[in-house]
């Protein structure tokens, strides 16, 4: 679970810096799209940090690895639910059949619903 966590977190570094040095994961060029993304790093930040801070605790065995894990649960199922509604609304998802980057959206969305998810009952469980 610690490796999935830490996997989370550094892809998602990586993707904004991809965003904000290359831009090559950007979807649209539309400036209505890039203001919509670029109010994410802080929220994607908090999660990645929750992740990573969970991986730690889980590798070394501290109980803050469980709030943490939870933490980054609740974060990663805000940001896929608020991903899908964004591109449901704006009818993003028309262009996945020529866009590379739609689908590295897709991928995005279903990480953080499953994995959101699947850490909430996993770690939630415990917790009780």
């Amino acid at each position: 679970m610690g490796v999935l966590l830490v996997v989370t977190g550094v892809v998602t570094v990586a993707y904004w810096l991809d965003f904000f040095i290359r831009g090559s994961v950007q979807a649209v060029s539309a400036d209505w799209y890039l203001r919509f993304e670029r109010a994410f790093p802080a929220a994607d930040g908090w999660m990645a940090l929750c992740s990573l801070v969970a991986a730690l605790g889980l590798f070394t065995e501290s109980a803050y690895g469980t709030v943490f894990a939870l933490l980054a649960a609740g974060a990663l199922i805000f940001l896929g639910l608020m991903d899908l509604t964004f591109n449901l609304q704006n009818g993003l998802f028309r262009l996945l059949p020529g866009s590379g980057q739609m689908w590295v959206e897709v991928v995005i969305i279903a990480w953080c619903l499953a994995f959101g998810v699947f850490l909430a009952f996993y770690f939630g469980t415990r917790v009780v």
